[in-house]
């Protein structure tokens, strides 16, 4: 295939694992009797964020808070879009007080956070996709948040229902690896129920299709720049298929952080500001 995919330079928020663990079961990975390696996530987290500098983006970080374990998980703080920041509202009461650091963040950077009045947990279930957002509900996210979203930006959204406890969030089940009119996703359709499966084939009949496998191994909790493809190196056959797409597969390790359900994209908030 022609090399053709061109990547668009992009901005990332991330914080360090520094109070990393798994101290409660508030999805199918997570066993408190697992022990965490922090040092070993400290440096799986600092590769991730030294490979997005290598190809050109801007990583900005937000400091970690004792006793948030999971504020590594940058991407349920909230969805930036046009500059526009809405806010997150966590299903577990463990999770809520994340969003106090996330919006003191974005409020120094010079942003207003909107305050979702249903449990909405950020680019976990919020996925912007181009000419709509793509929002997933089933076990976090309400689909009274979807109208909120759809309110809030003014961008038409698609709801979409997870059925697998194990893909709780949709950015565990389906990625977007290209923005433009034209753009296209990767998913694992059994994660979601069957009308929501023919909404996927509808929007998207060039998709490309994840194992689940690639899916258990967190290959869809991947970013795209629209060239490169940050993904899990256990997802050897969806990395396969993309490259045969003309992207290029850049296989970052977070095993670590699937001991609390999350990897690459749960780690990395992107803050979309108004295009030129």
């Amino acid at each position: 295939m022609p090399d053709s995919r061109v990547p668009r330079r992009r901005r990332y928020l991330v914080c360090e694992p520094r109070h990393f663990a798994v101290q409660y079961a508030i999805n199918p990975w997570m066993h408190p009797d697992e022990p965490v390696d922090v040092i070993r996530a400290l440096d799986q987290w600092q590769a991730l964020v030294d490979t997005y500098r290598a190809h050109g983006h801007t990583v900005d970080t937000v400091k970690p808070v004792p006793g948030l374990p999971d504020m590594v998980f940058a991407a349920n703080a909230a969805v930036v879009v046009d500059g526009r920041v809405f806010g997150s509202l966590f299903h577990a009461p463990e999770r809520r007080p994340e969003s106090v650091p996330y919006e003191a963040w974005f409020k120094t950077e010079g942003y207003e956070v909107y305050h979702p009045e249903s449990v909405c947990e950020g680019e976990g279930d919020i996925v912007p996709a181009g000419r709509w957002i793509l929002a997933g509900t089933g076990f976090r996210t309400t689909r009274e948040a979807h109208s909120e979203v759809q309110e809030y930006f003014g961008v038409p959204v698609i709801g979409l229902t997870l059925v697998d406890p194990y893909f709780y969030h949709l950015d565990t089940a389906l990625f977007v690896l290209d923005e433009g009119p034209d753009g296209n996703i990767a998913y694992y359709p059994e994660a979601f129920s069957p009308g929501s499966r023919e909404v996927l084939a509808r929007l998207y009949p060039d998709a490309v299709l994840a194992t689940r496998e690639d899916a258990m191994a967190f290959g869809l909790n991947s970013v795209s720049d629209g060239r490169h493809v940050f993904i899990s190196p256990g997802a050897t056959d969806l990395a396969g298929q993309l490259a045969d797409r003309g992207y290029v597969p850049v296989p970052v390790d977070l095993s670590e952080f699937r001991k609390a359900g999350g990897g690459i994209k749960c780690c990395t908030q992107e803050i979309r500001e108004i295009r030129s």
